[in-house]
């Protein structure tokens, strides 16, 4: 439940643009959010392994809520100041800070490493140029000129575009119910961009 909570985004991004920003939506952006989110919820139930027992299930869900409010607000800033600083000038402070707390927290968690494993280092480079500067970069580009809601929103895809990514790779096929849910999932992205936010 936790992977799902975390994906409650869109629904804080909407409200907060709305309240906060006074961003004025269409009710089709609406509709589609909430599908989306609808299908994510179901993916998440369809997905679950009912033979896990999780003792900790209250501190991953709270932690899980914790990440979607912190990843919205890191957004709905990111839009107000991508509006006057360059994409370069806005990441690298972002992603350097962002390097610097990580290594804060190995060093007093772990204390420091004596040698670093080299295929580690190497997929976490691969993740650093990957998800990191590709990924997030092109949503902190693009959240100069588009609604973080409507962002927030592709997101949710990623599940989807794993599953397809792991049948070609894998061989994985997604159960019925659950291709079903990302069908919804789909939709609801749909929905949300077929018509953009008055003031997005």
């Amino acid at each position: 439940s936790a992977s799902v909570l975390v994906c409650i985004h869109p629904i804080i991004l909407i409200i907060a643009e709305r309240t906060l920003m006074k961003t004025t939506f269409r009710p089709l952006v609406w509709i589609g959010v909430i599908i989306s989110f609808i299908g994510t919820l179901m993916l998440g139930y369809f997905d679950l392994n009912e033979s896990n027992i999780f003792p900790q299930a209250g501190l991953g869900n709270t932690l899980a809520i914790t990440a979607a409010a912190i990843f919205a607000v890191y957004f709905l800033i990111g839009r107000k100041i991508r509006q006057h600083r360059t994409w370069i000038g806005y990441i690298f402070p972002v992603y350097t800070y962002a390097a610097i707390t990580c290594i804060f927290f190995l060093v007093i968690t772990e204390g420091v490493p004596t040698q670093i494993d080299g295929k580690l280092f190497l997929i976490g480079l691969a993740l650093a140029i990957g998800p990191q500067i590709f990924g997030h970069g092109s949503l902190n580009y693009a959240v100069k000129y588009v609604s973080a809601t409507l962002l927030s929103t592709l997101i949710l895809a990623e599940p989807v575009l794993a599953s397809i990514i792991a049948y070609f790779l894998f061989q994985e096929l997604p159960l019925p119910l659950s291709i079903f849910s990302m069908m919804i999932i789909m939709l609801g992205i749909g929905l949300t961009w077929k018509r953009r936010s008055k003031s997005a």
